[in-house]
């Protein structure tokens, strides 16, 4: 493949769609060809997806699970834009959502080793070149989603901590499998890019 994939991680509020922007505009100053997606993806299956996670439609969690699994596939072998034959364009592909989120958000109602079990097809797929988890007090990432109009039903403080929790948890689960890179959250998110911006300069 002629491009890198870059996912970004972190617990809802974490600043990563700040971040990806920042990295884009990096990368495409470096002379790469950007593509940036997202999780659930904007497929029926997608919006299916964003409807459980929300509560618009009742379902358990077990169900939205596997939902997640199979979203997740077609976001990386879409004919159209998926995440594959981006890359095979040259892309440097950015997405956020990927494989962990998915892991901490799902295991802390369901055990965590079935969660990565049932994405299991999409990591043998495709793996990122790096995993950026940018790290923030749950508190701190609480304070800016109260802010949202429309909050998710997984935005409360108590979530957030657990999902935290459970991201380092899947991070020692597949560390021989997965590249990460912690990154923490500074104040000013250029400083939080600087960082990131150390991490990936190691792909270039």
């Amino acid at each position: 493949m002629k491009g890198k994939f870059i996912a970004f991680e972190g617990i809802d509020g974490s600043g990563k769609s700040t971040q990806m922007k920042l990295l884009q505009k990096y990368l495409e100053g470096e002379g790469k060809r950007v593509y940036i997606t997202r999780e659930p993806t904007d497929s029926p299956m997608g919006a299916l997806v964003h409807s459980c996670m929300t509560g618009r439609v009742a379902t358990d969690d077990a169900t939205i699970a596997l939902l997640c699994a199979a979203d997740r596939v077609d976001h990386l072998r879409n004919a159209t834009d998926g995440i594959l034959g981006k890359l095979e364009e040259g892309y440097w592909v950015i997405t956020d959502r990927y494989l962990f989120s998915s892991y901490a958000y799902q295991g802390t109602q369901l055990p965590l080793k079935w969660v990565i079990e049932i994405n299991r097809a999409a990591a043998e797929t495709l793996k990122p070149d790096l995993n950026i988890y940018i790290d923030l007090d749950p508190a701190r990432a609480f304070g800016r989603l109260s802010r949202r109009a429309n909050r998710e039903r997984y935005e409360e403080l108590a979530t957030l901590e657990k999902v935290r929790a459970k991201y380092f948890e899947a991070f020692n689960l597949l560390s021989d499998e997965q590249s990460v890179a912690v990154i923490e959250s500074k104040e000013e998110p250029e400083e939080t890019a600087k960082l990131i911006r150390s991490a990936v300069s190691k792909l270039l």
